[in-house]
């Protein structure tokens, strides 16, 4: 009976294992949200991160853009990460990357900050390739873009891992009122949401990665790890504050931008980093429609 157990408990495992490896991780979620901001109704964006390009990942790769491009979005956004690894061995070549991205149908553009992994593989280079392919890199600077008649800035910091993220340099030019407060809709692209407690709460939303939802998160108990220095706390999802004190969401309703409370979006991102597994957090392309 001990030895069945034994056998039993070994299976289990295994098709864990085998489901952590080869399923999850090549599932492709398509999530939808619904957020109130009258500065920005009628705006569709399409967020896509931490695309982890491995050698082999044309197919993959190509699915997603294709994917990206029936949501016939006015705006495609990304905070980075489009290299894989540490080494050029272990990620395809930013220009082939950057290529088929390039295919990539936006009304009014594509808009990226850049990952570690970029600044690993070299941030002037997939840099130069990304603007060649018409993505825009946003390092500790911002863009003013016209949407369907409406002015918005869409603004990116550096890595903070690799670079030296400067909040007010990537919003300077910003148009503001008379009381010094942007008077435009702005959105922050950050690899990494640990930049979120610094970001002005007059930010429209900041748009952030990096964490990959935590890759494998236990049923009750959460991640194992989440790449982040708060923890769970900013490892996905919606997440609001006012003042520094948390506000509950309900993802279930449209969700309500305001200018005196920070809002911030973290995407599970498309593929996987360090541990090639993901269990109970697949990977996402995240649709937000505003209203």
């Amino acid at each position: 009976m001990k030895h069945l157990k034994l056998i039993i408990f070994i299976l289990f495992c295994l098709l864990l294992a085998g489901y952590s490896y080869f399923i999850e991780p090549n599932r492709l979620e398509f999530n939808h949200y619904v957020v109130q901001d009258a500065q920005l109704k009628g705006v569709k964006i399409v967020f896509a991160s931490d695309f982890h390009v491995k050698p082999y990942g044309q197919k993959r790769l190509d699915m997603i853009v294709e994917k990206i491009n029936a949501e016939n979005p006015d705006l495609v956004v990304s905070a980075g990460d489009f290299v894989c690894g540490h080494t050029r061995h272990s990620t395809m070549p930013i220009e082939q990357i950057a290529k088929t991205l390039g295919k990539v149908k936006a009304k009014f553009g594509f808009y990226t900050s850049l990952g570690n992994h970029d600044g690993w593989y070299g941030k002037d280079e997939i840099t130069k390739n990304l603007e060649q392919n018409g993505i825009k890199v946003l390092s500790n600077s911002n863009v003013g873009v016209n949407v369907n008649g409406q002015k918005l800035y869409i603004a990116g910091i550096e890595d903070y891992d690799t670079g030296k993220p400067d909040i007010y340099k990537a919003l300077d030019g910003i148009e503001v009122d008379e009381n010094g407060r942007y008077n435009k809709p702005v959105i922050m692209l950050s690899h990494t949401p640990d930049m979120f407690p610094k970001m002005p709460d007059e930010i429209t939303l900041v748009l952030a990665g990096h964490c990959h939802g935590g890759q494998i998160r236990i049923p009750f108990l959460g991640p194992i790890f989440t790449a982040s220095r708060y923890g769970d706390k900013y490892a996905k999802g919606w997440k609001q504050e006012k003042n520094g004190e948390s506000i509950k969401i309900d993802i279930l309703k449209p969700i309500k931008l305001q200018k005196d409370i920070s809002t911030l979006f973290v995407t599970r991102g498309l593929d996987v980093s360090i541990l090639p597994f993901r269990f109970n957090c697949p990977p996402e392309i995240n649709v937000i429609e505003f209203e």
